[in-house]
């Protein structure tokens, strides 16, 4: 059931400017983005508090205006165009169900304000709340449900209408560990199978890695680094964005050249990394960032720096070893315990990385 009705969506250098009522100084909320989103695609705008991406988010929706720049979806020009004429729909983090009416009435709301028939909004409703797995539930009113079929109800509300595009403002924030994974791969299965084009807000790096197309990394108004989730964990622009979306551990460098590749030296040890920052050149200082997978524990010495093991926490497919070192705590996975030694908590041991895993980044993590 591919909704044709998806659309691009595009940002031209969009800024959103806000007067700060304490000191009376303009501060730059967005400053001055552009992106685009392909018809049918789901991209994530990650990134800590404050730093633009439910303010873009707003900006989509025509809750906010933006100071200067474009929004368009499709081939039209909504910068000004008020929300309710923009075909979008938005799945907010309160749910937003009304409770006076059963669940049925709330997924049906926007269809009858849209004058369809009630024949067949009783047809969709049920068709939509089959495709969320709540297909026995339309007479319950929402003070029944379980906060995770809360948020089947919002979102099938907001699937129903079809819209051009699928706003997600951290709609699964108030729900517990296994019901967020559970709807992770719903909100997945469900967006993909409507072919709906949307665009998700989250600060939670696990939701943006499993559910996305793309993931735009946000730091203080500016995007920091576009790509996929792979582009992302593997490859990052810098230690910031390398730090927020997963483990990692920075091991001190020096450049000692770079053809096809990044030649460093660790403590006197050479490697070879595949990847590499391209501003960096010989004779620079520079980091070593390695992923907890990439690690291993070794015999004191060994390796290029020494700790002492604090933690151990078996995970059944694999174990989360904690090293102390003078680095900082450093995580290490460690995949099938069961034929590889596990390290004692307190056991004096060393630290290793695979270069082919690994990136030379620039060492900025003062302004990370």
């Amino acid at each position: 059931m591919a909704n044709t009705n998806s659309k691009s969506v595009t940002f031209e250098d969009i800024k959103k400017i806000f007067r700060d009522p304490q000191s009376g100084q303009d501060v730059a909320a967005v400053a001055g983005v552009s992106f685009r989103l392909e018809p049918g695609e789901l991209v994530t705008l990650l990134g800590p508090s404050g730093c633009g991406k439910s303010t873009i988010l707003r900006m989509l929706s025509g809750f906010e205006q933006p100071t200067s720049g474009k929004i368009m979806i499709g081939d039209n020009d909504v910068t000004n165009t008020p929300p309710n004429k923009r075909d979008t729909a938005m799945v907010f983090q309160s749910y937003g169900l009304f409770p006076h009416m059963n669940v049925a009435d709330n997924v049906g709301y926007g269809l009858r304000l849209r004058k369809v028939p009630q024949k067949d909004i009783d047809v969709k409703v049920q068709k939509f709340l089959e495709m969320v797995g709540l297909g026995q539930m339309g007479k319950r009113p929402p003070s029944r449900l379980s906060g995770g079929q809360q948020q089947r109800v919002a979102l099938a509300r907001s699937l129903i209408v079809e819209p051009s595009v699928l706003l997600l403002d951290e709609p699964l924030s108030n729900l517990d560990a296994l019901l967020r994974e559970q709807m992770r791969v719903e909100i997945r299965r469900l967006q993909k199978s409507l072919g709906i084009t949307a665009m998700y807000v989250t600060h939670d790096r696990v939701e943006a890695m499993s559910l996305s197309d793309r993931i735009i990394v946000m730091k203080l108004g500016h995007i920091i680094q576009i790509g996929t989730p792979s582009d992302i964990y593997r490859d990052p622009v810098n230690t910031f964005v390398a730090g927020f979306v997963g483990k990692v551990a920075f091991f001190p460098c020096e450049v000692k050249g770079i053809d096809d590749a990044c030649h460093v030296e660790v403590k006197g040890q050479k490697f070879t990394a595949p990847r590499w920052a391209k501003t960096l050149k010989a004779g620079d200082k520079a980091l070593v960032m390695a992923r907890p997978e990439s690690l291993a524990v070794g015999e004191p010495g060994a390796g290029v720096e020494d700790g002492i093991v604090t933690a151990n926490i078996y995970l059944g497919n694999s174990v989360e070893t904690w090293v102390k070192t003078d680095l900082g705590n450093v995580l290490v996975q460690i995949d099938n315990p069961d034929v590889k030694k596990i390290w004692d908590e307190g056991e004096k041991v060393s630290l290793s990385f695979d270069p082919a895993l690994t990136k030379v980044l620039a060492d900025d993590l003062e302004q990370a």
